[in-house]
């Protein structure tokens, strides 16, 4: 136990310790300020006065026994010398990848440092710092698996779209937009890929060149829903207006014009899926409401039991003869987030309010159908898809932001 006297202003918070190769111990605070309290006493024997702007939120012994430590609110790495505390050299971290969080020591003379933009980053004092790990720092909902590759992307209310590769677990590119995004799709060549986002806005951005090629506003609320027909000639967005929009697609999807909007709903639309041959949608909105609809002339299919069988591509739908038996007994309808089939029609998945992500039979046509239970996000979980070739889950979670593979075993 050490006890601040008047050689320095008590602080409201000590952030961080380090003990050094003299068994002292080093404690960073939120003033900016280092303390070096001496091997078995209880009082400060040196104090280093505004280390950093703002407060230290690591510190780290280096392999040749100097300091590092790291700055919240100046974002600067700082080594100093353990006798008499003189700077050695500094580095302000890049804004894009956020203040210092943490410091630990590499391979070699790397530093990794972890920020509050969930980003891990590693380099050199004396050399430019490169991101190893890449996350989202806002709530995560879209999520679309390449319809070939082993790749997927991910988009988020922090603006940002980031392409993964599932077998490198790395980012290939990331990408800003101007709003926060809720959902998006491949188009079937894999070649586009189209976002919905939090401002009535979607936009369709080019693979290999990461370009915006068409940009399109639909109503005056978010978007929740985008998908393309299995043809690739249509594409359709539920909104929380309550409506669908459709537009036919063409020039390798680069090209849109809206054929209409399909209202019926009386509540915001959440979840839809096209039929095989491109025929037919179903939609889920927010009352739970199952609506069909023929696109190509923006109408509701009255009739439900004309839809009886129908061949469904996807099963994104939530609500749903095949998906009845994924609702937990006692559940007000808004437990389960996502559902999906995989590809070979035989599992499902669902992601759920309480963190879980489940894995049932397909179909679950049966109430308290038996299932899997898998942990490991700590918040709700968003979205589920599978990959192209069902050999792995890929989840998203809410506000722990985080993305996770699982094997499908």
């Amino acid at each position: 136990m050490g006890v601040f006297d008047k050689q320095v202003e008590r602080p409201k918070y000590v952030l961080c310790i380090a003990f050094d190769d003299r068994g002292n111990c080093l404690s960073g605070d939120s003033n900016g300020n280092i303390i070096v309290w001496a091997q078995g006493a209880q009082k400060i024997a040196k104090v280093v006065s505004g280390a950093h702007d703002g407060g230290i939120f690591s510190l780290c012994i280096s392999n040749d026994g100097n300091l590092i430590s790291g700055g919240g609110k100046d974002r600067t790495l700082v080594i100093w010398e353990t006798e008499y505390f003189n700077k050695i050299s500094s580095q302000e971290i890049s804004e894009n990848f956020g203040p210092i969080r943490t410091i630990a020591l590499g391979k070699g003379n790397m530093i990794l440092v972890g920020t509050t933009r969930n980003n891990i980053i590693q380099g050199t004092i004396d050399l430019k710092f490169s991101a190893i790990v890449q996350g989202h720092v806002d709530e995560l909902w879209g999520l679309a698996v390449h319809p070939n590759h082993h790749q997927f992307l991910t988009c988020g209310y922090d603006k940002q779209i980031f392409l993964w590769d599932t077998l490198t677990h790395s980012t290939i590119w990331k990408k800003e937009i101007q709003d926060g995004a809720h959902t998006g799709c491949f188009h079937p060549n894999g070649n586009i890929v189209a976002i919905a986002t939090l401002s009535a806005r979607w936009m369709v951005i080019d693979m290999m060149t990461r370009e915006t090629v068409a940009v399109h506003s639909d109503g005056n609320e978010s978007l929740s829903c985008i998908v393309y027909s299995p043809d690739g000639r249509f594409i359709a967005i539920g909104s929380r207006d309550n409506c669908v929009y459709v537009y036919q697609v063409s020039d390798d999807g680069t090209k849109y014009n809206r054929i209409g909007r399909c209202t019926g709903h009386s509540s915001f639309v959440l979840h839809m899926d096209w039929s095989v041959d491109s025929q037919f949608l179903v939609t889920n909105s927010g009352d739970y409401e199952i609506l069909f609809w023929s696109p190509a002339i923006c109408r509701q299919v009255t009739q439900a039991s004309a839809m009886r069988d129908v061949e469904w591509a996807s099963q994104n739908c939530t609500l749903g003869f095949n998906v009845c038996g994924i609702w937990p007994e006692g559940s007000d309808g808004t437990d389960v987030n996502s559902c999906c089939r995989s590809h070979s029609g035989q599992l499902a998945a669902t992601a759920d309010d309480y963190g879980k992500v489940k894995l049932f039979t397909y179909p679950c046509n049966r109430p308290k159908s038996g299932f899997h239970v898998y942990g490991g996000h700590s918040s709700h979980v968003t979205n589920v898809q599978f990959l192209y070739n069902d050999m792995r889950l890929i989840s998203t979670g809410g506000k722990d932001m985080s993305v996770m593979q699982w094997q499908v075993v």
